[in-house]
């Protein structure tokens, strides 16, 4: 992708670092990183590296003796890791087809990228087939969406002001949730012995109007839908009542969420 065709993405990606990473997504690779074993020295992957929060994490642990990999099919994300963390190795690629040769890494990492693969069971194979023998995966999947009360709350608005459209574009992160499921499709890829355990988080926003709009003017759009101002402006202003039961005393956004890790070791 050219330099001027990049800008829109990395745009996106600077956003979702300055927003999403501190609001959701920083405190999970600690829990990723300790669930993979991440030792010094060992080479890790991180699939669906997004900005690097997790790869940055990884290659705390691995120290100068290791070496961190990670892949993503944004590049605008990839640019924006690369900025940010320039001794990681940073990769454009599918997680469907992984460019490295089996056995490649002693661990292999993913934070909520499976339920946006074309084929997950073939990006889950394509991560067992990097691993090494007795190489560790580590991959965390947000909770069902019924247990996140706060995002049920603002999907739901989404869907009476904006459409259904509108609102499965902000359930789509939440669509693996189930643990039945999560087993089948683990399974089904040739990790029959994966382990699941639910840890919990918190999220915080700076404020109500910066957590919707960061949806309505960021995510939205990667999934394709885009909304008139008029809609955003309708869209904010009901937010306020819907969401206020997550309204901190100082004014900021605070609610739990969960989400699933599973774990296996390649035989």
């Amino acid at each position: 992708m050219s330099e001027p065709s990049l800008q829109a993405p990395i745009e996106a990606a600077n956003a979702y670092e300055a927003l999403f990473v501190p609001a959701l997504f920083g405190q999970w690779a600690p829990k990723v990183a300790d669930a993979a074993h991440i030792q010094p020295g060992q080479r890790v992957l991180d699939v669906a590296c997004g900005t690097g929060v997790l790869a940055r994490e990884a290659a705390s642990r691995t120290g100068p003796t290791g070496h961190v990999v990670g892949i993503d099919s944004n590049p605008g994300m990839v640019a924006v890791a690369r900025r940010l963390a320039s001794t990681i190795e940073w990769r454009d690629g599918m997680a469907e087809s992984l460019p490295f040769p089996d056995r490649s890494f002693d661990s292999v990492v993913s934070q909520f990228g499976l339920m946006f693969f074309t084929d997950r069971r073939q990006a889950l194979r394509e991560m067992l087939r990097v691993l090494t023998p007795g190489g560790r995966l580590a991959v965390a999947i947000w909770d069902l969406l019924d247990n996140i009360p706060a995002y049920a709350s603002e999907a739901a608005l989404l869907e009476q002001t904006a459409g259904l459209q509108a609102a499965d574009a902000l359930r789509a992160p939440f669509v693996l949730g189930n643990r039945k499921d999560l087993v089948k499709l683990f399974s089904e890829a040739g990790i029959a012995s994966a382990q699941i355990a639910t840890h919990l988080g918190t999220a915080q926003f700076p404020s109500i109007q910066t957590m919707v709009e960061a949806d309505l003017r960021g995510w939205l759009p990667v999934m394709g839908v885009l909304l008139t101002e008029d809609q955003i402006v309708r869209i904010l202003e009901a937010a306020e009542q819907a969401l206020s039961p997550y309204v901190t005393a100082d004014g900021r956004v605070a609610f739990p969420l969960s989400a699933h890790l599973v774990t296996a070791t390649k035989p």
